[in-house]
């Protein structure tokens, strides 16, 4: 029950009980056919953005990695241009960039595969450049000149790790974007599922919040899919057990007229279906490094495997590394960013090989979030350089339905037609005032990001609406990585 439980701190989750609103007119009158997973990967703590991709040409004679490197060689955070991994962009001009080496194959620390980097050349991986909370497309001089445009609470953890889990950049939110997904399609895709829609591994999580959804919360692949929900006695044993459980289901078909009561015992029915339904499982076939992170996306894994068996055809899982607030010893081999960069490198491209081995890469589309950006400039030097927060940041799309070896995003305001952000410390995009620290304004907001995720996942256009109400803010919905 606990694991279900994650929705009973707001009182939303009574609405589990009402009739969907899945079937209002417009929408379709069967189920889909076929089966689509998201997978969230929150990088928790703000990735530095600009030591993962790097850009290596030059534009009007001017160096970009030599501008990159002058704002972080002095303090020792400049990654070598010889250590990063090359990639090409045709769809914009070639321009090459450069991926931070922890994202390519690591055989000096263990690593159990190539990492995703060589994915880019198999056209499955595409970067989203420069993404960031939003609530309309700014300038620098809309920033500066009118404070009421702005994110709420810019620049803080919490806030902007909210915004970009519910996707409202304006206030506080009770509703993440996944749950909100979840509440406007399960009860047509999933009509007879076993178990909820939307999946954490990692413990109560605002993304996974809707009106109507409640989440299921479980362990990572440490523990084996079938005792993940496993319901038993804390003591006792024999008939004992069964004439409790006989008690306790009793007592829930008690004082039903109570909403409240009425929702907490609808819980526990689902609690029970699921730990029935997961009470077998096949494990996957593909290696998982032993990480905190490999062993969630193993448990997601193993979860799709049973898709059939849940009688689930759309699901939402999301997973977390956290570590990526890195004020100070980013450059540590040990647990830094490179460590970091590492283990989400090596966890995702097993999850993608294992989609492999099932069937269905096209099907499964995992995506990083992070709270925001770094600052260009470093704070302190050495080998306890680090960062602070910052603003704008490039994400992770893989799957075999991404347009991949690809940059998207909105271009910049500046009439330049590029989409990455230009790096100079102080220049046109970078938004501080005074002692400028190359804090990136965003040219792309999560709303759109989103939006284009969950058009593959099945959303139509009044959905996206719906949940996305600063959409129609953007010059787009669709920012053109994912098939449809």
């Amino acid at each position: 029950m606990a694991a279900l439980a994650t929705q009973a701190r707001h009182f939303a989750a009574a609405s589990a009980l009402a009739t969907n609103a899945q079937t209002q007119a417009g929408k379709p009158a069967a189920p889909p056919s076929d089966y689509r997973a998201l997978v969230c990967i929150l990088l928790n703590g703000g990735n530095d953005g600009n030591n993962t991709l790097v850009p290596l040409h030059s534009d009007a004679n001017i160096s970009n990695y030599q501008v990159y490197a002058s704002g972080r060689t002095q303090q020792g955070l400049a990654i070598p241009q010889n250590q990063l991994l090359p990639v090409s962009v045709s769809r914009l001009s070639n321009l090459t960039y450069g991926f931070h080496s922890s994202l390519g194959p690591l055989p000096s620390v263990g690593g159990v595969n190539n990492g995703i980097y060589e994915l880019w050349g198999q056209g499955r991986l595409a970067v989203v450049s420069n993404m960031g909370s939003l609530v309309r497309p700014l300038t620098k001089a809309q920033y500066q000149q009118t404070p009421s445009l702005r994110p709420y609470q810019l620049f803080s953890h919490s806030d902007q790790i909210q915004q970009q889990q519910s996707s409202r950049a304006d206030s506080p939110s009770s509703l993440g974007w996944g749950g909100k997904v979840a509440d406007r399609t399960n009860a047509l895709s999933n009509p007879t599922g076993r178990v909820p829609m939307i999946t954490s591994i990692n413990g109560a999580q605002l993304f996974t919040l809707g009106q109507q959804t409640t989440p299921l919360a479980i362990k990572s692949a440490a523990v084996p899919l079938s005792e993940s929900l496993y319901l038993h006695a804390s003591c006792c044993g024999g008939t004992l057990v069964d004439t409790r459980m006989a008690a306790v289901n009793e007592l829930r078909t008690i004082d039903l007229d109570s909403e409240l009561v009425r929702a907490t015992s609808h819980i526990m029915d689902q609690a029970q279906s699921a730990s029935a339904a997961l009470s077998s499982y096949q494990e996957v076939t593909a290696p998982f490094p032993n990480t905190p992170l490999g062993m969630q996306l193993k448990q997601v894994a193993r979860m799709i495997k049973k898709r059939t068996d849940l009688n689930i055809n759309r699901q939402v899982f999301f997973v977390e590394l956290r570590g990526f607030d890195t004020h100070q010893n980013q450059v540590n081999p040990g647990f830094g960013q490179t460590a970091l960069l590492a283990q989400v490198s090596q966890a995702m491209r097993s999850f993608y090989d294992e989609m492999g081995v099932q069937g269905i890469q096209d099907k499964v589309t995992q995506f990083t979030l992070s709270d925001f950006g770094r600052t260009m400039e470093p704070s302190g030097a050495g080998s306890g350089v680090g960062t602070d927060h910052g603003w704008g940041n490039h994400m992770f799309v893989l799957g075999g339905a991404v347009f991949g070896g690809d940059i998207y995003g909105s271009t910049r305001p500046d009439g330049s037609g590029q989409i990455f952000p230009n790096l100079v410390t102080g220049g046109p995009d970078d938004i501080d005032t005074g002692s400028p620290r190359g804090r990136w304004l965003p040219t792309t907001s999560v709303e759109q990001y989103a939006a284009t995720l969950c058009k593959w996942f099945g959303l139509t256009d009044q959905d996206l609406n719906a949940v996305f109400p600063h959409l129609a803010n953007f010059p787009t919905s669709n920012l053109g990585f994912m098939a449809t």
